[in-house]
């Protein structure tokens, strides 16, 4: 009884309608916008075996202990990389090197537990990734990162910096990490990649702000009731517009496309990231979808994961969906290059703050 009241409690909150509405239609839209570049003939972006160089390349997953970040991994460590998985828990990232090593003996692992919503643990996995390098005797160099760590939180809960929980892990996390991480990027002997896994429900969000409030979530902790809806689309619209930025930046500095960008959208996954959510929701959310042939295995989603990956250098700025090496456009709020402009100067005072915070 506790668990119907909890799910009728959910039901009458408009993250729910957002969730049943608006997050239905964006994702029937994407799959709209594959049927007409499919009828007009728009061409897919082609995949290929991404450049390989005397050194094993090394490819960092973060969420990688589950769903997605896992299946990933795994297709990954067949595909020649050093994998390197990033997750919050030690139980879990240890039972996920046992099951690649079961399916894959020759895979090469190395696990980091890292809070992605805390710059400190973020900082301090830069710095060890480096020392690890340099005492397995590997190239000082990351030839791929997948920031795909993401959660969907039901309730607020600030980090340590006051930061909004969801918008520190999905947003915030993934723009100090790949800064971080930049120079073992261009360190690379061959074209590196930067992949960040971004949802459909990014289309829910018609307008945005992209002040500092805003960005670390401060003005969504003013609602009455905990908008886990809308803090999750605008995440995932900040990760956009942030792979958009990143791609005109690195190519403004470097026309050889050594550093490309990749965002995908895995689509409807069947993960654990609605957990949080009562019981109740999630089955409906999954059955809904099942029936509607939308839902697909984290195994199946992670063929456009591997699809951004391996795709050929020059290919940057591109927004995959659906498999096969297909690219569709994402909203026009994400393209939109002044916004994204002012989401990457707020993202920098952020990651300057926190830098100067905890490095001095």
């Amino acid at each position: 009884m506790e668990k119907l009241k909890e799910a009728l409690s959910f039901i009458c909150s408009s993250s729910f309608l957002r969730m049943a509405l608006l997050w239905n239609i964006a994702l029937i839209f994407s799959y709209f916008q594959l049927l007409k570049n499919s009828l007009f003939g728009s061409k897919s972006s082609s995949s290929s075996s991404c450049s390989t160089h005397s050194h094993r390349p090394v490819c960092v997953i973060t969420g990688a202990t589950s769903g997605l970040g896992k299946a990933t991994a795994f297709k990954l460590s067949k595909k020649g990389f050093y994998v390197v998985l990033v997750g919050r828990s030690s139980h879990l990232l240890s039972k996920t090197l046992s099951e690649i090593k079961m399916e894959n003996e020759d895979a090469q692992l190395k696990a980091f537990e890292v809070d992605l919503s805390s710059f400190q643990s973020v900082s301090k996995f830069r710095n060890s990734l480096e020392q690890w390098l340099l005492e397995a005797d590997l190239h000082s160099s990351v030839q791929l990162l997948v920031n795909n760590a993401g959660i969907l939180a039901a309730s607020s809960r600030p980090t340590v910096e006051g930061f909004d929980r969801m918008i520190a892990t999905n947003y915030v996390g993934a723009f100090s990490l790949t800064k971080l991480l930049l120079p073992l990027l261009r360190n690379c002997p061959v074209p590196s990649r930067v992949v960040n896994v971004t949802s459909f429900t990014h289309r829910a969000v018609f307008a945005g702000r992209f002040d500092m409030d805003s960005v670390t979530g401060v003005n969504f902790s003013k609602s009455k009731q905990y908008p886990c809806a809308r803090i999750y689309e605008y995440s995932k619209l900040c990760l956009l517009l942030f792979s958009y930025e990143l791609h005109r930046q690195l190519h403004l500095m470097d026309d050889s496309h050594h550093i490309s960008v990749a965002a995908v959208d895995p689509g409807a996954v069947k993960t654990n990231i609605m957990h949080e959510l009562p019981s109740y929701i999630q089955v409906i959310a999954f059955w809904g979808l099942k029936i509607l042939g939308l839902m697909q295995s984290s195994e199946d989603a992670a063929e456009s994961v591997i699809d951004a990956a391996l795709a050929p250098p020059e290919i940057s700025g591109k927004y995959y969906f659906g498999g096969n090496g297909r690219t569709i456009e994402s909203s026009a709020l994400s393209r939109d290059p002044k916004l994204a402009k002012e989401l990457w100067h707020t993202s920098c005072l952020i990651f300057n703050e926190l830098q100067q915070t905890y490095t001095g």
